[in-house]
């Protein structure tokens, strides 16, 4: 799974945060130890579930036209190799959300991340000449919902008690909200 087109991690620009506010963004998200040891467990839960998460969240954005429509080559259609693409770097983004350290190298990641997303990078990775210039922020943040609330059911899989289900959730969503905290950076770079 590491053979992914347009996963550069570690080949990406530093980001522009410093590792000073991303200890005051852990500090905003109350992220403490506890909860990179949750994510590592429940990595061991969700990565081999990665297909069927996939599926999941899929189905959400496949009924809805205005997700759907991010995904749209130049003639409004829906562009099946860049689904195929981003789901496989989706899929990759779940393990590192729970195995990757917060250091420089993970920074620098989601700030490509963010540029992907934005206006001066979407859709460049995969050469698509899409109708969407951009994942409109305020979708961008709604998804943390969706991306959190779904996951719970897949957590319970594993042999966890329903109190590391519970850390492992809360964990999970400290983390997506984190990482979309990053990722609306380039939106709004001067009020960062």
């Amino acid at each position: 799974m590491t053979d992914i087109p347009g996963y550069t991690y570690a080949e990406v620009e530093p980001s522009p945060v410093t590792t000073a506010e991303l200890d005051d963004l852990h500090a905003s998200l109350l992220w403490g130890e506890q909860d990179a040891t949750a994510l590592a467990r429940a990595a061991g839960i969700l990565v081999p579930q990665t297909d069927a998460i996939l599926d999941v969240w899929y189905g959400f954005v496949g009924v809805n036209p205005h997700l759907v429509a991010t995904f749209a080559g130049a003639d409004g259609s829906l562009d099946g190799a860049y689904l195929a693409a981003v789901r496989a770097r989706f899929g990759k983004w779940i393990e590192d959300l729970c195995t990757r350290p917060h250091d420089e190298i993970w920074l620098g990641y989601q700030e490509e991340i963010a540029r992907r997303h934005h206006p001066v990078g979407k859709n460049l990775t995969d050469g698509v000449a899409s109708t969407s210039g951009h994942v409109p922020l305020g979708h961008l943040i709604a998804l943390i919902v969706p991306i959190t609330v779904t996951i719970r059911p897949f957590l319970t899989a594993g042999d966890a008690t329903a109190e590391e289900v519970d850390a492992m959730h809360q964990a999970w969503m400290k983390a997506v909200t984190l990482s979309v905290a990053l990722w609306a950076r380039p939106y709004t770079p001067e009020l960062w």
